[in-house]
């Protein structure tokens, strides 16, 4: 499938559905974006976080960030953050559609994922505060059940699946793949990991 293929299936299933908006004032507003590339077919691009940060140290997420005053809106905010994160424009970036918000559980956030295409060819610069490298992953790996899998964890009494991306010993966990799951369920339901 390339990636123009994978941009109508992702237009068309995001385009009329309503999606789940979080409004609450004792969670943190987040905004991230989950990008597709076109490297040798259709990729998804993820950040690694450095040892630095305050959150989810060492894992892998999209680019994004919280909430800042100044920020106009969420998408904004995803926009401005991957510059900050990995050096990609603003210009570069197609917004496809969005995702439903997302809380994270153990860091009080709640994430807004825009879903966007990387338009034209660029060079990712991470940070280094932030964003340790960048990982581009193969649509068509993230669609193969082999890497995926399911664990139940406990948090205040309540018991929660927990999903694992496992590609070329790298691990993708936690809200990334939640966020990364909902939106594979919903442009390939037919193919995606259950």
């Amino acid at each position: 499938m390339d990636l123009e293929a994978v941009r109508k299936k992702v237009e068309a299933a995001l385009a009329d559905r309503r999606r789940r908006v979080v409004d609450s004032e004792s969670l943190i507003p987040a905004a991230v974006l989950l990008l597709l590339t076109n490297r040798r077919g259709p990729h998804v691009v993820f950040a690694k976080r450095t040892e630095d940060v305050t959150h989810h140290k060492g894992q892998f997420s999209f680019p994004g960030g919280i909430v800042e005053t100044w920020d106009g809106s969420r998408l904004e905010t995803a926009l401005r953050e991957a510059k900050e994160e990995i050096g990609l424009p603003p210009s570069a970036v197609d917004i496809l559609g969005t995702l439903d918000d997302t809380e994270t559980r153990a860091t009080q956030f709640v994430i807004t994922p825009f879903v966007g295409m990387v338009s034209q060819p660029v060079s990712y610069t991470p940070d280094g505060k932030e964003i340790e490298r960048v990982l581009e992953v193969p649509l068509a790996a993230l669609l193969d059940p082999a890497i995926f899998r399911v664990e139940m964890w406990e948090r205040d009494g309540e018991v929660h699946p927990v999903y694992f991306y496992e590609y070329n010993g790298e691990t993708i966990w936690g809200a990334t793949a939640r966020i990364l799951k909902q939106f594979l369920d919903l442009v390939f339901p037919e193919g995606a990991p259950r």
